[in-house]
């Protein structure tokens, strides 16, 4: 029997919850769903770890070999839900997700309120992290996911302030140079072997050399959309690390800088201002 908080603690805790604060956790941890599946974001580190310590999760407490799965936003928004029992990592919590035995994990915003899933947020901390809370309550935790974890969370909160910032977006590379399939078929699954892995040589050359290149192409060819934002084009080096360069070096009068990526028809549009 799960023991109701009190009304007061419980409100409380949702009103941490709206405002990322805190994970507001129903019920405990301690009694997980057995998932059917795993399913994670693919298009970047933090999701390939937490999908990867969510699937040694369910190993540990289940004894089982649950199958994962990898999805960027649009085939996701796509995809129907027909598993009775699924975990959720790195992918934005809404409304369809809130079913009975699904467990979510996520850091993104959101204005839904959990009234069916088992929900794990927290807007300060990414989903490796999240995720490696709770191997850690069940004894997965080592000096080695540690440090990886740490450098994840790093690179997907973009803490320029960190001393290991640079190196978190060298490991977060890994990932979008070389895909999150074929990163885990040369791994097997191994997340320790992650760490100090021979390819971070390469991430770490293209960086020094795509990324000058694609700041200096980015500074002359701003377009103009509004007063407040402004369009850059990145054709090399890491989107995000140069338009954060834009803007932590004033070197562009918009507050917020707008880019794209055009797939298949598809127009994906990312925003930062210096506001956050």
């Amino acid at each position: 029997m799960v023991r109701e908080p009190p009304s007061s603690e419980k409100e409380k805790a949702e009103n941490d919850w709206r405002r990322g604060a805190s994970a507001f956790r129903l019920p405990p941890m301690s009694d997980l769903p057995q998932p059917e599946v795993i399913i994670t974001h693919e298009s970047d580190l933090d999701g390939f770890v937490s999908g990867h310590l969510l699937q040694r999760l369910a190993g540990k407490l289940f004894d089982a070999d649950v199958p994962l799965q990898a999805w960027n936003y649009d085939n996701w928004e796509r995809r129907r839900l027909r598993e009775k029992s699924a975990w959720v990592c790195d992918l934005n919590f809404t409304k369809r997700m809130d079913r009975e035995e699904w467990l979510i994990v996520d850091h993104h915003a959101t204005d839904v309120t959990p009234e069916k899933c088992r929900l794990v947020h927290d807007t300060t901390k990414s989903a490796s992290l999240l995720c490696y809370e709770l191997c850690r309550e069940h004894g997965l935790g080592s000096d080695t996911l540690d440090r990886l974890v740490h450098l994840t969370n790093v690179g997907d909160l973009f803490l320029t302030e960190d001393s290991d910032f640079q190196t978190s977006l060298d490991y977060g590379g890994l990932v979008k140079q070389y895909l999150f399939w074929n990163l885990q078929k040369l791994t097997g699954g191994n997340l320790e072997s992650l760490m100090d892995h021979p390819l971070l040589e390469v991430v770490t050359t293209r960086r020094r050399v795509e990324n000058p290149l694609g700041l200096a192409y980015a500074k002359l060819r701003m377009v103009r959309l509004s007063e407040e934002v402004g369009l850059v084009e990145v054709p090399v080096g890491d989107t995000n690390a140069v338009v954060h360069q834009l803007l932590d070096d004033a070197a562009t009068p918009y507050p917020v800088l707008m880019s794209l990526v055009v797939r298949a028809r598809v127009v994906s549009v990312s925003l930062r201002s210096r506001n956050g």
